[in-house]
């Protein structure tokens, strides 16, 4: 009945599906499993405990009698990393399922160097690492962001330090466990949570120092990239110097402790106060030197006989202005000279073409009744009315007609004076 498949009217009692469950179990046989110890209570010798997975969010349960501990060569606490040879075995009577261990062992540190290297190696490779990704802090930050394990010395030394030298400063602080298999997940939480504040100007991570193996939260890739990934400068003050945990190859800074976290993030008051007396001081100093250098010019420049006495200006430019009124009254009276000599020689050419000259030689101008000038005998037949024009006035006439060649022009008595000279057409 036991081997035919159970239906509703033909159950499987419990204790069948129990012995089934063991069987099944049982052919798994004994297995190597990895993972963080996070319980580990003794009682009569025995050990209870519980194994954690380091990246998923799985756990087991352990049992190792104390027969099977009296043979271990190591001594485990909470928190080791180790190895376990379990065999699952399945509790008939109490339907319980318990992992027995058989044997077990740290996790050896070659082994884990050699995964944080390769971690390390492609983390070098993405970039991650690169200098030019770095940084630089601001110089007096108003709001830094603490990341670091509650009521922790690293907590106190960093506040301490940095009110210490600058008391405003503000923080905002993430708690966050700093060791343990909890450490990267709350730790990347954290990052992010003061990364997305836009009053928060640089991040600290702190830490106290503590073992390689206490420390490797620090080195975990959700950590890093977290930290990769933050638009705020990070500076990681784990606080150990012999091993260094990849988040100090990714940070923006990297301090050994965290009071020296403290004391290259916040700028110490005292001394940036004198600093700037310092720097006021030199300052002074040399606008001292370059006004009284200045000043020495000044008073070199008005010894010298040009400045001394300021008349000199005045004279040589009176003199200057009366040679130059001078030149220009010379020049002026030239030209004026110049150019009557040519209006008097103009004046002589227009009198030479003029026809006033030809009259005041004795000669006339003979016209017509109709004012046309006669030129010809042709022009004044005889007893033609002619007007007559002289050098100093004019007069009326009447012609007698044309002469003959080589004759005396004869005139009526009483007509004109003998003594004044008579027009051709008279």
């Amino acid at each position: 009945m036991t081997d035919a498949a159970p239906t509703r009217d033909a159950p499987w009692p419990v204790s069948t599906l129990s012995g089934k469950l063991k069987e099944w179990i049982d052919r798994l046989g004994m297995v190597w499993v990895e993972g963080e110890i996070t319980q580990w209570g003794v009682s009569g010798g025995n050990v209870y405990g519980k194994l954690k997975d380091l990246e998923a969010d799985a756990t087991i349960s352990f049992t190792m009698w104390s027969s099977v501990r009296a043979k271990l060569s190591e001594q485990f606490k909470q928190g080791d990393h180790a190895v376990l040879l379990v065999k699952p075995s399945w509790w008939v009577k109490g339907g319980s399922l318990s992992m027995q261990v058989f044997d077990m062992k740290h996790v050896g540190l070659g082994d884990l160097l050699e995964r944080l290297e390769k971690l390390r190696r492609q983390l070098a490779a993405e970039g991650l690492f690169e200098l030019s990704r770095k940084r630089p802090l601001p110089f007096l930050p108003g709001v830094v962001g603490l990341v670091t394990g509650r009521d922790s010395d690293a907590e106190k030394d960093v506040l301490r330090n940095a009110r210490l030298r600058w008391p405003a400063v503000e923080f905002r602080i993430e708690y966050a466990t700093v060791q343990g298999d909890r450490t990267p997940t709350e730790v990347a939480r954290a990052i992010r949570q003061l990364d997305a504040d836009p009053e928060v100007e640089v991040i600290i991570i702190a830490r106290g120092g503590g073992d390689f193996q206490n420390l490797l939260g620090f080195s975990d890739e959700r950590v890093v990239r977290a930290a990769a990934e933050a638009t705020t400068p990070i500076v990681s003050a784990i606080g150990h110097e012999a091993d260094r945990p990849l988040l100090d190859d990714v940070a923006d800074l990297r301090a050994s402790t965290p009071t020296d976290a403290a004391k290259r993030v916040i700028p110490d008051v005292t001394e940036e106060l004198a600093r700037v007396d310092s720097v006021r001081a030199r300052l002074g100093m040399r606008l001292a030197s370059i006004l009284t250098r200045e000043r020495d010019r000044i008073g070199h420049l008005r010894m010298r006989p040009v400045l001394a006495d300021g008349s000199w200006i005045v004279d040589r430019r009176a003199e200057e202005l009366t040679r130059w009124v001078a030149r220009g009254s010379e020049l002026v009276e030239r030209h004026v000279e110049r150019q009557t000599s040519r209006i008097g020689e103009l004046r002589g050419h227009l009198r030479a073409l003029s026809p006033q000259a030809t009259l005041d030689r004795g000669y006339a101008i003979v016209q017509g009744g109709d004012g046309r000038v006669v030129r010809g005998p042709q022009g004044a037949p005889e007893g033609a009315e002619l007007v007559v024009t002289l050098s100093d006035g004019t007069i009326g006439a009447r012609s007698h007609g044309a002469l003959e060649a080589g004759s005396t022009p004869h005139a009526p008595e009483g007509s004109l004076d003998r003594d004044e000279p008579v027009s051709p057409a008279e």
